[in-house]
């Protein structure tokens, strides 16, 4: 075993967080903005990279490195060692509703492949990287999908979902066509590419995009029911507008149910 062996607890329903027991000298490492709480003989340590072996020494890690800028990611992570004698916690929680997802590389032929918002943290000495497309379909067209993160290695991640989490095992052949950003992850042997729905009507009126990701088994896939991208362009579609204006959405008069009710703000 590379990968440090933790132990762990996912609590919450909703809006869930995982709590990690670390050995004497165990570290977890998370990006920035997991973090929950933790005991006191905790300590935090910025490190360069996930912290894992397998990056190949200086020159690895600056590649490694290099494709994180690349994709919008820090160039470090946060490590958190347990420098107590005894058993310590710490936890991370979600950034929004939904599933925390538990990943035993042991089970999953030592690498998985999820979108690059999902990974929440993982045991110190898995490999945590880029997987770039190589198919110009998915570069152009790809969306969330085209940017996946790679773990790799021999022991626990953990990854976030929106909303309800479905686990679908794909025999070989078997195809499952999937809007791109409802795509968690997968196992490493599942091809993955994006396919243009096609018809005029579907395109210009259809309103669920121009493109759909289709994923071919053999393999394990996990969807999510709320995406991010669409949570977040609901909650825009329905704030108020400048100047403090209502949609009315609470009303069948709208904006005359406000003037009705004294708000001239329309």
């Amino acid at each position: 075993m590379q990968a440090h062996e933790i132990d762990y607890e996912i609590f919450g329903e909703e809006m869930q967080y995982v709590e990690i027991e670390l050995d004497p000298q165990e570290v977890v490492v998370a990006e920035a903005g997991s973090f929950m709480m933790m005991d006191n003989n905790i300590q935090m340590q910025t490190i360069f990279g996930d912290g894992s072996n397998q990056q190949g020494g200086v020159l690895g890690k600056l590649l490694s490195a290099g494709k994180r800028v690349l994709t919008g990611e820090s160039l470090f992570m946060t490590a958190f060692v347990n420098q107590n004698n005894g058993k310590a916690k710490v936890s991370f929680a979600a950034p929004y509703p939904g599933k925390i997802l538990a990943i035993d590389l042991n089970q999953f032929q030592g690498k998985f492949i999820c979108q690059k918002s999902a990974f929440l943290c993982a045991a110190k000495g898995v490999s945590i990287g880029i997987e770039f497309s190589k198919k110009l379909g998915r570069g152009l067209f790809g969306g969330e999908g085209f940017i996946m993160t790679k773990i790799e290695g021999d022991g626990m991640a953990f990854i976030h979902s929106g909303g309800t989490l479905a686990k679908k095992d794909l025999q070989p052949g078997e195809v499952l066509k999937v809007d791109t950003g409802c795509i968690v992850g997968f196992t490493k042997d599942v091809d993955y590419d994006i396919e243009f729905i096609g018809g005029i009507k579907n395109s210009i009126f259809g309103g669920e995009g121009l493109f759909y990701a289709t994923l071919r088994g053999p393999g394990t896939v996990y969807i999510q029911s709320l995406p991010f991208s669409r949570l977040a362009d609901r909650i825009i579609a329905s704030a108020p507008r400048a100047g403090g204006d209502s949609r009315g959405e609470g009303s069948i008069l709208g904006g005359l149910g406000s003037l009705l009710d004294g708000d001239n703000r329309f």
